[in-house]
């Protein structure tokens, strides 16, 4: 059973940093395309940004680019977005997704997100 597990949110001041993590289970990791979507409230959702099954190959939405940094670390199953210069436009829930493989942009499985709150 694929497990997406995302951690590292909370509540940080307007310039600040953060670091998401998500911890995978249940397939190959390293055969995996992997993104990070998040929604805003009252928003849809927004994709954020993707990095290649090697990690290699790096991905960004105009809204945060220069801002986050995707990464992963194949030999410990986990997916990180490092998130700098926070504003409060960046307030919403973060979602870690698997794509359907390692070349497909379509979404495969979901974590249950962690919110993280841009705030003063």
């Amino acid at each position: 059973e694929v497990q997406l597990v995302e951690s590292g949110g909370g509540l940080v001041q307007p310039g600040g940093s953060v670091r998401l993590s998500c911890a995978a289970s249940g397939f190959t990791f390293s055969s995996y395309r992997m993104s990070w979507v998040r929604q805003a409230p009252g928003k849809g959702l927004e994709w954020v940004s993707a990095i290649g099954s090697v990690g290699i190959n790096t991905y960004y939405a105009d809204s945060v680019k220069g801002q986050f940094t995707i990464s992963r670390d194949n030999a410990k199953n986990t997916l990180y977005l490092q998130m700098n210069s926070l504003k409060p436009d960046d307030t919403a829930v973060y979602y870690c997704a698997k794509h359907s493989s390692s070349t497909s942009w379509y979404f495969g499985s979901w974590g249950p997100g962690t919110q993280v709150t841009v705030s003063s």
